[in-house]
């Protein structure tokens, strides 16, 4: 082993999704941070995400990434979920009432681009094999290519690498939870027939596939076969790929020339913490859930992009090393959540039991007739509908979602493009700065483009940090407090 390398403020293992929007996030705050990476460099063209969500897009459309990518893939706006329910996304209140259907892969690319853009640091073939704390920081010693250990010292480490986390088992925490599905198989195939949409899903009896076009000729397989569970190491071929396709959907398409073929299974788990003094963790790294639904990348930027503002903020000396705990009492719940509604979807697609289908089928019939369920559920899936607990007597609209509304300078997620927090203000309200207008470290102020008389202070991940009616001065002043309350 050799010495300690000079201190760097932040430390970021895994150069996932997650990985990447935090890192890309802290840079362009002003972060200096390096991203550890065990591969070497590569973005793989085979990775088992393919389904951006709303609320994904919209944080992307903030760092003016979605429109890029979403000319890389294919959009629907209904679900169908056990061959009865539908749902349909064209209902969503947002600027992407859909579901967007393109490879990890493509995510990846725009997100590392970004992050290189603006000054991340990369190192690949680097490999955590140890982890120490203390009051002012943190020490990781990483393995190298040439087998070298060096020690890397960092103000904060954040953990974005994977389910099997270096980082998460360097710190001694326990991942609880359970095998949903034992067996899953992934392909990604041409295809001799094209699909009638871009997404197929269906179950029959004892087997479950799902077909998703990647828009460039190639389709991701994924299925399982309750009569043929398997270790995920044991072989697999394109013929059973196309016996499970067979079964479930009743045609294999013509499936040929497979690139990938993979076994795996599938857990529900969740860290109890998601932070450990100086040293946190997201992502996979922090939770994983069934497929059900596509929720696992999703949910994963979304904790990049609470913590990011967040960590930047407590580097530079703009919030107290406290303010960090805000981002497990907000995500915690949220993975929480997200491993309920996604293992629900997926026992209910699994059932195998007259009772368990009857359910199923009474469930289904409920959500077409209730428009309430339909909603929550939407929302859920999409990742719109999640909020964050707000003070006690605070405005409503505290700890929201706000939506890409209109500004008299253009749209809200636009405005969000600089990093920084933004102050909405009624045109009728004075300038609240007064002489300090235009500094850098106070929110951007921007006007609604009607008549509303709401002030709101919107974070800079899109929730809402403080709002009031018919503010005057004072009381936009005393709201500023709330940046990082």
């Amino acid at each position: 082993m050799t010495g300690t390398v000079s201190p760097h403020p932040v430390i970021v293992v895994g150069s996932g999704p997650t990985g990447l929007l935090l890192a890309g996030d802290l840079a362009a705050a002003g972060v200096p941070v390096t991203l550890l990476e065990r591969r070497p460099r590569k973005i793989s063209n085979l990775s088992r995400a393919f389904g951006v969500h709303a609320r994904t897009l919209e944080q992307l459309d903030a760092r003016d990434l979605a429109d890029e990518l979403i000319a890389t893939g294919s959009t629907i706006t209904r679900l169908r979920l056990f061959r009865r329910l539908s749902l349909d996304l064209g209902t969503l209140p947002s600027r992407f009432p859909f579901l967007l259907i393109t490879p990890q892969y493509e995510v990846e690319r725009l997100l590392e681009r970004r992050a290189r853009e603006l000054g991340v640091e990369f190192r690949y073939e680097s490999e955590v094999v140890g982890l120490r704390q203390d009051a002012d920081g943190a020490d990781l010693d990483v393995r190298g290519a040439d087998g070298t250990v060096v020690t890397h010292r960092a103000a904060y480490v954040v953990g974005t690498d994977g389910h099997r986390s270096a980082v998460r088992e360097a710190l001694g925490l326990p991942f609880p939870g359970t095998s949903v599905i034992k067996s899953l198989i992934l392909a990604d195939v041409r295809l001799a027939e094209r699909p009638d949409s871009v997404l197929t899903v269906n179950g029959a009896g004892n087997a479950f596939a799902m077909i998703a076009s990647f828009g460039d000729g190639w389709y991701r397989v994924m299925g399982w076969n309750r009569d043929h569970e398997v270790p995920d190491d044991a072989p697999l071929d394109l013929d059973e790929v196309k016996e499970i396709a067979r079964r479930a959907l009743g045609t294999d398409y013509g499936m040929h020339d497979a690139r990938w073929l993979s076994r795996f299974h599938s857990d529900e788990r969740q860290v109890p913490r998601y932070r450990v003094g100086r040293v946190l963790l997201a992502g996979d790294a922090a939770h994983i859930h069934s497929p059900a639904g596509g929720q696992g990348m999703n949910t994963g930027l979304q904790d990049a992009a609470n913590l990011g503002w967040k960590l930047a903020a407590v580097v530079q000396g703009r919030a107290s090393d406290g303010f960090l705990d805000t981002y497990e009492a907000e995500r915690h719940p949220v993975g929480k959540a997200v491993l309920r509604s996604s293992g629900g979807l997926v026992r209910l697609a699994r059932a195998h039991h007259p009772a368990l289908r009857a359910v199923r089928a009474l469930v289904s019939a409920f959500a077409n007739i209730a428009r309430p369920v339909r909603t929550k559920a939407l929302a859920q899936i999409s990742g719109i509908g999640y909020r964050y607990p707000a003070p006690r007597g605070a405005h409503r609209l505290v700890g929201t979602r706000i939506p890409d509304v209109a500004l008299e300078s253009g749209r809200l997620y636009e405005a969000l493009r600089g990093g920084r927090f933004v102050l909405i203000a009624p045109r009728s309200l004075p300038e609240p700065y007064g002489n300090r207008a235009g500094r850098e470290d106070l929110p951007a102020v921007e006007r609604w483009a009607g008549e509303s008389r709401t002030t709101v202070l919107v974070r800079p991940d899109g929730y809402v940090a403080w709002a009031a009616e018919d503010a005057d001065a004072a009381a936009v002043e005393k709201g500023l407090t709330f940046q990082f309350a």
